[in-house]
């Protein structure tokens, strides 16, 4: 899974509108930024009905972030979330409708995946090193990743929509959001800047993205897509993209070395262990962000054959690079090829 919400994503923006992602917008655009989820968030529009409230739209922005980021923060011991982890019983626990709504779409794209993706998946993130407690000096064995297991699965959490509240069967489960609330954070903005009539804008949140309309020379948004390398940063593509939300996950920056073996940070919740295969990183086209983000963790999990497998059955728009010892291939699923042959019609 993605590590937490401090864990920038794989994706940066170019276009004649913005060069990076801390680009300033042109004068024929207006941009407006801030700090979230341990990242930033910023927005690209053209200045339709925004120059005179710029300033009032920025901070209905931050504090819908800040909203959300007090309901989901594992980070934030106040945390709706965080109080529901640190309760040791399989009672009802009530919770907010956002909060129900990122929980009901893991759990949709858990039992989709069959596992690949789980929100429950922390306990082996720490295992292996990759949370906030330090790794040990020695790999975790056999008996360690079980115990862990025992407390890992998203069966084992319970949803109820009216009065929104959940339970888990097992008490020490703990439930981390990090893997799809950015993409849901990037909807609940999008949310608010098409209620107010903004139609053409570039919307990002620690590269998780929401494209709508067009750039000011009328021209779709141009995004690219890095190149997986460790230490550099390359584009490895370019898309024009419009109405569509946009979510990457990779792992060719967080992983350790060990005895000549490589751990990569994304840990399979099915297996308990890392990652062992080809995908360098997986970019995925969806109509929520929220989707988007949970599909890619999801994908990443499954490596390039399965996740091809499971594009291909469940009409997924994906994108992948795939290392092949000293160079890097290429997969486009036809549901992406179609996205972008409809879109340059």
């Amino acid at each position: 899974m993605k590590k937490r919400f401090s864990q920038l994503s794989f994706i940066f923006l170019l276009s004649a509108l913005t060069c990076g992602c801390q680009q300033d917008a042109t004068p024929d655009t207006v941009r407006l930024s801030g700090q979230t989820m341990g990242t930033s968030w910023s927005v690209i529009m053209l200045p339709e009905a925004v120059d005179a409230e710029s300033n009032a739209l920025k901070e209905l922005l931050q504090k819908r972030l800040d909203q959300i980021n007090s309901l989901m923060s594992t980070y934030d011991p106040a945390s709706e979330l965080s109080q529901f982890n640190n309760q040791i019983s399989s009672d009802w626990f009530t919770i907010s409708k956002d909060t129900a709504r990122v929980i009901e779409l893991s759990q949709e794209i858990s039992a989709l995946s069959e596992g690949a993706f789980d929100v429950s998946v922390g306990p082996l993130v720490e295992l292996w090193g990759f949370g906030a407690t330090q790794r040990g000096k020695r790999i975790p064995s056999e008996d360690q990743v079980s115990k862990s297991l025992a407390r890992v699965g998203y069966k084992n959490i319970h949803l109820r929509r009216e009065p929104a509240a959940i339970r888990k069967q097992i008490p020490e489960l703990q439930i981390d959001l990090s893997a799809v609330a950015k993409g849901y954070a990037v909807d609940a903005l999008a949310e608010i800047l098409e209620q107010r009539g903004i139609r053409n804008y570039l919307l990002e949140i620690g590269g998780e993205l929401k494209i709508s309309g067009h750039r000011g020379d009328g021209n779709p948004w141009q995004i690219a897509i890095e190149e997986p390398l460790e230490g550099v940063r390359e584009v490895a593509a370019i898309f024009p993209l419009t109405n569509t939300a946009l979510a990457t996950s990779g792992n060719y920056r967080n992983f350790y070395v060990e005895d000549g073996q490589r751990y990569s940070h994304t840990i399979d919740p099915v297996r308990g262990k890392p990652i062992r295969h080809k995908l360098a990183s997986v970019t995925v086209l969806a109509m929520t962000c929220a989707r988007a983000d949970a599909l890619a963790t999801a994908l990443m999990v499954l490596g390039e054959e399965k996740g091809r497998q499971f594009c291909e059955k469940n009409q997924i728009a994906a994108y992948f690079l795939i290392h092949e010892k000293t160079s890097t291939t290429v997969y486009a699923s036809p549901a992406f090829e179609r996205f972008l042959k409809e879109a340059k019609e």
